[in-house]
């Protein structure tokens, strides 16, 4: 019996289409397959027909060879984001029903037209956000969220600073620190996304090419002297020295990325005379159980947020599935303001 483009067999659907990483390497490693569909969901596991996921730094590192994906996930099928439907659900799931709309973190697979993932790892869409915007919400919020308020513990009339704050998770950072009281500082390597992310809460902003130390000299003018309290680093290497030598008494440092090197030396005098923290942070390799729980201070935390409006996804562009090879390059651009996404037809 033939549904549509799906082959049904005793009543259920069993192939599915997705963006598959055939070789390592160049965008032409990417194409779109119709392979054997996810298996059914049991215990308390959930299957999502996914309408849209958001592309990420690491779907380009799992392409080119450089991030494989953590164990009991796709190593084929890329992808750490999405919002679909509720399709099928475990016989001991409890939290969700067929037809909700969810959106949420996995390890990878999540460019496809089916996932099955935990239920504590999926959070209620929003009435005013169509596929496309949630799938552009779960990394960036859930990451940023994570590290300025589970980590560094931002508080009211602190001062944040966030490198890249054009990309998707730098916006959202921006707009979290705006509403939790806290003036937000940014850095990028071109004028206009610094401009563009100052209609999102950007108080401050340099642009920092070849010498990340202007930053210090900005930051001591911006803070009179003071430092800033929180830097999220999503950069990497290149910038930390600077991040230290910025940071204020106690101040602390958040690692997330590593697009500009993975090594940097580091004066323990400095990090000991100011008492700093120091910490690094990714969302992906985490067990189910962390998952969960940065799942849930989301959906409790930010998810209302964003059914009022108070934040927004902030979208660069959106491609189909098919158009995945031209959706890299425009990440790999570097051009993009926001989040990529893929919507998955």
């Amino acid at each position: 019996m033939v549904d549509g483009k799906h082959l049904m067999v005793n009543g259920r659907i069993n192939r599915m289409k997705a963006v598959v990483i055939t070789k390592h390497g160049g965008v032409e490693g990417l194409e779109v397959k119709e392979l054997e569909r996810v298996a059914q969901p049991v215990a308390s596991r959930v299957c999502v027909r996914v309408r849209a996921a958001g592309l990420n730094r690491a779907d380009i590192l799992q392409r080119t060879g450089h991030y494989p994906a953590p164990p009991g996930f796709s190593q084929e099928i890329p992808g750490l984001e999405f919002a679909g439907e509720v399709f099928e659900v475990g016989n001991e799931a409890r939290l969700w029903k067929r037809g909700q709309r969810v959106f949420g973190i996995t390890g990878g697979g999540a460019q496809a037209e089916y996932l099955v993932v935990p239920e504590d790892h999926l959070a209620e869409i929003p009435a005013n956000l169509d596929w496309a915007e949630a799938a552009a919400v779960p990394e960036a919020f859930i990451t940023a969220h994570d590290a300025l308020f589970t980590r560094a513990h931002l508080c009211l009339g602190e001062t944040m600073l966030v490198h890249a704050a054009g990309s998707g998770v730098g916006a959202a950072a921006i707009q979290l620190a705006r509403v939790a009281g806290a003036k937000a500082f940014g850095t990028s390597r071109t004028a206009e996304k610094l401009e563009r992310a100052k209609q999102y809460g950007l108080n401050e902003a340099i642009i920092v090419n070849e010498d990340p130390q202007v930053l210090v000299k900005a930051v001591e003018q911006w803070t009179s002297g003071a430092g800033v309290n929180v830097i999220l680093d999503l950069v990497g290497a290149k910038y930390f020295e600077a991040n230290v030598n910025a940071l204020s008494a106690r101040g602390r440092l958040v690692l997330v990325g590593t697009t500009a090197g993975a090594r940097a030396m580091l004066d323990f005098s400095t990090v000991m005379r100011k008492r700093l923290t120091i910490f690094g942070t990714t969302l992906r390799g985490r067990s189910n159980e962390e998952k969960a729980t940065a799942t849930r201070l989301f959906a409790e935390q930010i998810v209302p947020l964003l059914a009022e409006g108070s934040v927004k996804p902030v979208i660069d562009r959106v491609y189909t599935m098919a158009d995945v090879r031209e959706a890299h390059l425009r990440m790999e651009s570097n051009e993009n303001f926001g989040k990529v996404v893929l919507t998955i037809d």
